[in-house]
């Protein structure tokens, strides 16, 4: 299993590192806990183009997530105390039109998990949906940092039972391009 965290990690470095600086809009780190396990990820970011249900101050736009995830959890002896893990996010960001300022974001993203337990929670499979609401704060002279809240809950949607699911609280920064 640590040669296919390994694999997973390095395809991932591969795409950000080959991928040219003007396709990548942004990149992330973010920590944080939940269900006794402790979390940290990095990430890279897409924006999309598109600017629904513009106003005056506002709009709904968005961006695509990749991240890369590790987990950790104490555990007795004998029981898994790591994962690692990899995503790929569509999120939806209500933010004002010269992006800076506050903002509201949600998403409902794909994940798959390098192991199916960590301690002594169980999950029933590898894929996980990952949806998150987060609220957050741009700022800077371009607007080009980002510190953020989220709250993530993972869990396979009941595809395989039981559908043991694990729910983070996040702090996440980012640096937009």
């Amino acid at each position: 299993m640590k040669k296919k965290s390994l694999l997973a990690a390095l395809a991932l470095a591969w795409t950000v590192a080959s991928a040219s600086s003007h396709a990548i809009d942004g990149v992330s780190v973010e920590g944080g806990n939940g269900d006794g396990a402790d979390m940290g990820r990095i990430g890279a970011q897409w924006n999309w183009k598109s600017k629904w249900f513009q106003g005056p101050n506002w709009h709904l736009g968005g961006y695509w997530d990749l991240s890369l995830g590790y987990w950790h959890r104490d555990a007795r002896a004998g029981l898994n105390e790591d994962i690692t893990e990899i995503g790929l996010t569509p999120v939806f960001r209500w933010q004002r039109n010269d992006l800076k300022g506050p903002y509201v974001e949600a998403a409902i993203g794909f994940h798959v998990l390098s192991k199916t337990s960590i301690g002594d929670k169980r999950f029933s499979t590898m894929f996980q949906f990952g949806d998150h609401l987060g609220v957050g704060y741009r700022f800077g002279a371009k607007g080009e940092y980002d510190l953020s809240y989220r709250y993530q809950h993972l869990s396979n949607s009941s595809i395989k039972r039981p559908n043991n699911g694990i729910t983070f609280n996040q702090i996440r920064f980012q640096y937009h391009f």
